[in-house]
């Protein structure tokens, strides 16, 4: 996986999707907020993928690697090329 840091014109929040690849404490302290929650969801036996701080479901698999797989994917920077 290629790791990118984009920074925006404005100097404000950077939007990414964290991994040590980069080490972001070298640049400062730093405030993380999750994009996403994973959650099992027992009456159907399946796990969620929420947008954090909501109930809204982006995505059911009744495999976690699945549903961490679909944010690794599904959350990466897209590219400007």
């Amino acid at each position: 996986m290629k790791s990118t840091l984009r920074f925006p014109a404005d100097g404000g929040t950077v939007e990414c999707l964290y991994t040590e690849a980069i080490d972001l404490q070298k640049l400062g302290p730093l405030q993380i907020t999750r994009a996403t929650d994973i959650r099992f969801c027992g009456p159907n036996q399946q796990w969620q993928v929420h947008e954090a701080g909501t109930d809204r479901v982006l995505f059911s698999n009744p495999s976690r690697s699945e549903c961490l797989a679909w944010e690794l994917h599904n959350l990466q920077p897209r590219s400007n090329s």
